[in-house]
């Protein structure tokens, strides 16, 4: 474990406290998957709440850590055996000596991230040398990095204000900085009280913000049938969700909680979401020796990090996604 785990595992010992508790180590027929709090995990407690894992015999144990650096931390102690996050942000923790794999893709942000900026920004270059409210190390600097890219621009080109998506929303809000990168529900809120305008929302950049679930490879490699199961129960749980979204937003609702507590705070989250069945993964992340279009994220993440942490990354995709438990469509 490299020495930032370690710290942050000493951190994760604090701010789970008794929750930890809850998770275990690897062990066959169960499956402890930390996550921040966000709507795209919806499908995992659809598929818990709705018995699809149990009738595999599958517990799936969910665990809120809203911070990447304590839950990459407890999967690489063991005391988690997976995470759900983009995979982006889990890019930066592998290595020879903490090797996990995506085994599946949950969902992609279209429309759920924006960047907020004042009247009188009216593109991405004219963000040039103005301040910007945005999470640094977050999959928010990472599709950033994407958007001043595709512009001619780089991070060097903009004063970075460190703040979570939230805080940068308030700063923004109050006046205190000309543009903001944040999420829903704060790019509505800041439609409704008309403090400024969304520049541009995910659904201009599809397939760049993805969230999988990854796994510990000790696990994959012990645990098969589990790892079968979880992707059977999460395609169930999206064919669901299309079919009974009231009903599955009040599942969500109850899982997720935090900020997503309201069955109609889920609703309105989810109008940013697209979710991936088996055959929507199987197209962005490929079958063995055919690697899908998540690739190319896997290799801008790569370059994004390495010039905004000023080391090298060169996480290959093999190294990173895991495909065998993915069924191609027919």
């Amino acid at each position: 474990m490299t020495r930032f785990l370690r710290h942050a595992l000493s951190r994760l010992t604090l701010a789970v406290g008794a929750s930890a508790a809850l998770l275990g180590a690897a062990q066959a027929g169960t499956l402890s998957i930390g996550h921040t709090t966000w709507v795209g995990y919806g499908p995992l407690f659809v598929a818990r709440d709705l018995g699809y894992f149990k009738q595999a015999g599958l517990d799936v144990q969910m665990t809120t850590i809203e911070e990447s650096s304590l839950y990459m931390a407890a999967m690489a102690s063991g005391k988690l055996t997976g995470t759900a996050s983009t995979i982006d942000e889990i890019l930066k923790y592998r290595s020879p000596q903490f090797c996990f794999r995506s085994v599946l893709a949950l969902d992609e942000s279209a429309g759920g991230d924006g960047v907020v900026t004042a009247n009188g920004i009216t593109s991405i270059k004219d963000l040039k040398g103005k301040a910007v409210a945005v999470n640094e190390g977050s999959v928010s600097m990472f599709w950033l990095s994407y958007l001043l890219k595709q512009a001619g621009l780089g991070v060097k080109d903009i004063e970075v204000k460190n703040m979570t998506a939230d805080d940068a929303a308030s700063a923004f809000m109050a006046g205190r900085v000309p543009a903001a990168v944040t999420w829903e529900p704060n790019l509505s809120m800041v439609k409704q009280k008309k403090a400024g305008q969304v520049l541009v929302d995910s659904r201009k950049t599809p397939g760049v913000i993805v969230d999988v679930v990854a796994l510990r490879c000790d696990v994959i490699d012990k645990q098969p049938a589990d790892v079968k199961a979880l992707v059977e129960g999460v395609n169930k749980a999206v064919a669901y969700m299309k079919a009974h979204p009231a009903e599955s937003a009040k599942i969500i609702a109850k899982g997720v909680g935090g900020y997503l507590s309201k069955p109609e705070d889920v609703s309105e989250a989810l109008k940013g979401v697209r979710f991936y069945d088996t055959a929507g993964s199987v197209g962005l992340m490929g079958q063995p020796g055919k690697p899908g279009p998540l690739k190319d994220v896997v290799s801008l993440a790569n370059e994004t990090w390495s010039v905004i942490q000023g080391k090298t990354f060169n996480v290959g995709y093999d190294d990173l996604v895991d495909t065998r438990f993915l069924k191609p469509a027919h």
